[in-house]
C-alpha cells in the first residue's frame, strides 16, 4: 500500500470522524444550519469550491483502482467530492428541493452514522496499515 493511501486514510478518516461527533454534539443546530445552507446561494458556490478543489486534489494524486479496498475506498470518496463540487457550482438555486428530497431532518441519525463509521473504518485502515519505507516501489502510485 502506498504512503499516500495510507496518509488520505488517516486524513480523511480523521475529517469524518470529527466532523460527525461535532455535528451529531450539536444536532439541532446542525439541522437547521443545513436547512438554511441549500437557500443560500454564496454559501453554496463556497461549499461546492472546497468539494471541488479537495476532490480533485485526491483524485489527481491518487486515481488508484486497485490494491486492496483502501485505495479504492479513498479514490471513490475524491469522485464523490468532485461530482459533489460540480452539482453545487453548477445547479441553479431552486433545485434546494434535493435537499428535502434527501429528508435530512428526517434521517440526520442515518447520515451521521455512516459518516462516522465511514471515518471509523478509513482511521483503523490507515493507522494500522504498515507505514512503507522512502523511496520503494510502493511509494509510487499508478493512476490507472
Amino acid at each position: 500500500m502506498s504512503r499516500l493511501t495510507i496518509y488520505l486514510s488517516r486524513l480523511l478518516g480523521l475529517f469524518f470522524l470529527i466532523f460527525a461527533v461535532a455535528i451529531y454534539v450539536q444536532r439541532p443546530a446542525a439541522i437547521e444550519i443545513i436547512g438554511q445552507l441549500m437557500h443560500d446561494r454564496l454559501l453554496m458556490l463556497l461549499m461546492g469550491m472546497i468539494a471541488l478543489a479537495c476532490g480533485l486534489a485526491i483524485v489527481l494524486a491518487h486515481n488508484v483502482w486497485s490494491g486492496g479496498v483502501l485505495p479504492v475506498v479513498v479514490t471513490i470518496i475524491g469522485w464523490l467530492f468532485v461530482i459533489r463540487g460540480v452539482l453545487l457550482l453548477a445547479l441553479p438555486p431552486e433545485v434546494s428541493a434535493i435537499s428535502d428530497m434527501l429528508h435530512y431532518t428526517r434521517y440526520f441519525d442515518l447520515y451521521e452514522l455512516v459518516t462516522l463509521v465511514i471515518g471509523a473504518l478509513l482511521t483503523y485502515g490507515g493507522f494500522s496499515a504498515a507505514w512503507p519505507p522512502s523511496g520503494t516501489p510502493q511509494d509510487k502510485v499508478s493512476t490507472g
